[in-house]
């Protein structure tokens, strides 16, 4: 069962692959060998060239490492990423002691890190990379190496000077972070509502255009369902008195789905309207009384269906919803039809969630259905394929015998959308142990939403209450 809501947070896209820094690290990398190569070898300046490649290959080090370690699609978590960009603080300040510390050109460098943070980390991860780029270009400032200069003669520059760099790199690295950070927010806020506003205009696209189906589908099947009960009816007549047991039993059978088949079509065309009495068809039930409903269809179809009910506290009550009540039965209908021979339906709450677990022990759902769960058009079979009216709109989505268009792989996608309308969390998955196999959906809900639409109970009048002795607890 699905104990908790997932967790909401920021996007998993969000996080830096592991090879944008491998990749940032080898470019940084080049322009210290190349300046520290230029400057002893081009301009004859006196550097500490040993020391200072020394600190060019433990960066080189730590890459090739990660880059054996990890695959290059590898994203860092927020703590792994801002742990790889003080490093990087860091070995430019060593690089930055050997080569005359903030007199050195090169320490405006310091901002790059902190740029690199502010565009993809949370804010305190970004103060503190900030804050350690601060205070070791506060500690350059005052302990570091001679500035490299020609052999001929040495160059220090006034402490005012120094003192000015540093101030560029606090104002340059306060100003850049903020700044950087409010632009990336609005992009990441801005693409995220777009995804968002994306997803749900496909989903009520895709819904929209089965309207229109739908009120064909039952328009059209009326008639051929009605002829089929005509001559069934006569059928029995003609037959009734001679005909055999099993004949007879085919017979009922058949006026039986005749008329779960207009009771079906009867809901495709009621979803949503309004009653004589200006009711909504929606009726309120108690948790127990949808199972109920969900598995008496199914009771007569040669599968066993066992029904488990638990909970903590009074039993749930909702609202009957007929989109949730036509989703659920579509996934219990395909639970039936892939059983080998047993479904088990289990009801549990608290005072918290209302969970409903549907599990059954046939082959289980192909692992392409389960990584595009809730998508439209997922189908894993034709139409030659397809074994029965709705077996497979939970596992495929194959809708028909031989019928026209039979395999669009819609039916997980309507039962998905309408039971996650109502607030509720379904998961896909399959049964994996020694000695059981088959699929298992979980619906949850928070037990405050699956009880949101129950009628409140009359006030009472509040002159008929007592005013309650003191110490005594108030009636819940």
């Amino acid at each position: 069962m699905i104990d908790a809501a997932p967790e909401i947070g920021r996007p998993a896209g969000r996080h830096l692959r592991l090879d944008t820094f491998v990749r940032l690290r080898w470019l940084a990398l080049t322009g210290q060998s190349a300046a520290v190569v230029g400057a002893q070898f081009g301009l004859g300046l006196n550097l500490p060239f040993g020391w200072c490649f020394l600190v060019i290959m433990a960066s080189c080090w730590l890459n090739l490492a990660l880059r054996i370690r990890f695959p290059a699609s590898y994203r860092l978590s927020d703590d792994s990423a801002a742990l790889l960009l003080a490093f990087d603080i860091v070995q430019l300040a060593a690089l930055l002691f050997l080569t005359g510390g903030l007199q050195n050109p090169f320490s405006l460098l310091f901002l790059a890190p902190v740029l690199i943070s502010a565009t993809a980390l949370p804010p305190d991860r970004t103060l503190a990379l900030g804050l350690l780029a601060v205070g070791l270009a506060t500690l350059l400032a005052l302990v570091h190496r001679p500035l490299p200069w020609f052999a001929d003669g040495r160059i220090e520059l006034p402490f005012l000077y120094v003192s000015g760099v540093w101030t560029a790199i606090l104002l340059g690295t306060a100003f850049t972070g903020v700044y950087a950070w409010r632009v990336a927010e609005e992009t990441r806020q801005l693409a995220q509502a777009l995804a968002a506003t994306e997803l749900v205009l496909a989903r009520e696209q895709h819904l929209s255009q089965l309207d229109g189906l739908a009120a064909a589908a039952a328009h059209e099947l009326g008639t051929p369902l009605g002829t089929i009960m005509v001559v069934a009816k006569e059928l029995d007549r003609l037959l009734g008195p001679t005909a055999t047991p099993a004949v007879a039993e085919d017979l009922k059978l058949l006026r039986d789905q005749v008329d779960r088949c207009r009771g079906i079509l009867s809901k495709l065309t009621s979803l949503g309207e309004d009653t004589e009495d200006g009711e909504s068809f929606l009726q309120t039930v108690t948790f127990g009384h949808v199972v109920e409903e969900l598995v008496a269809p199914q009771r007569a179809l040669g599968v066993a269906v066992a029904v488990t009910k638990q909970g903590e506290g009074p039993e749930p009550v909702c609202r009957r919803n007929p989109g949730v009540m036509f989703g659920l039965a579509n996934i219990v209908d395909n639970a039936v039809d892939f059983a080998a021979s047993r479904v088990e339906i289990e009801a549990r709450w608290n005072l918290d969630r209302v969970w409903l677990a549907i599990r059954d022990d046939g082959p289980g759902f192909p692992s392409e259905v389960l990584l595009r769960a809730g998508e439209p058009y997922v189908t894993t079979r034709g139409p030659e394929r397809a074994k029965g009216a709705g077996r497979g709109a939970a596992r495929g989505g194959d809708q028909g015998g031989d019928a026209v268009g039979a395999g669009l792989g819609l039916g997980l996608f309507i039962a998905k959308t309408l039971i996650e309308r109502s607030g509720a969390q379904l998961v896909l998955s399959n049964i994996t142990g020694a000695e059981e196999h088959g699929a298992l959906v979980r619906v949850s809900w928070a037990r405050h939403i699956f009880e949101r639409d129950v009628v409140a109970p009359r006030p009472v009048a509040h002159n008929s209450l007592r005013p309650l002795p003191e110490r005594d607890a108030a009636p819940i």
